[in-house]
């Protein structure tokens, strides 16, 4: 998979196509909750394989931390190692910036993904777009 920080109108709208297809055709977001205000901020990064986007998230910083958001992979491309490809990919874009720090708020259901790339939950569940999810830190 190519992972780049999307930098063109293509390569940001490519983003938004992924998330689309998973956070609100596939789990249901409203689309004002899926893109708000940081999206005009954060930098966002794609996954292509053969030039087909199959996977997106967006990183804001906050405070000196790093803080993951909208880690998506088209359903047809899970289990294959994508999701940890981005994930590395996005420390090491974090790395760059200087941060020492990344966070994250996991879905539930994806916790022991983080939790095989060290990510620790540092919060009780709760929930965001009426899908449970919990905070989870990590220290690069």
């Amino acid at each position: 998979m190519h992972i780049a920080e999307a930098i063109t109108k293509e390569q940001i709208e490519d983003a938004f196509s992924v998330r689309d297809q998973v956070f609100i055709k596939e789990q249901g977001v409203s689309p004002d909750i899926e893109h708000d205000e940081h999206d005009k901020d954060a930098i966002h990064i794609i996954g292509y394989i053969d030039e087909v986007p199959i996977a997106a998230a967006r990183v804001r910083i906050v405070d000196q931390i790093g803080k993951v958001e909208r880690v998506s992979v088209i359903k047809s491309y899970r289990n294959k190692g994508y999701g940890k490809q981005m994930m590395k990919a996005i420390e090491l874009i974090l790395i760059r910036h200087d941060l020492k720090k990344v966070r994250l708020n996991a879905q539930t259901r994806a916790l022991d993904f983080y939790q095989t790339l060290h990510y620790i939950q540092t919060s009780e569940p709760f929930y965001e777009a009426n899908i449970e999810h919990v905070s989870m830190e990590k220290t690069l």
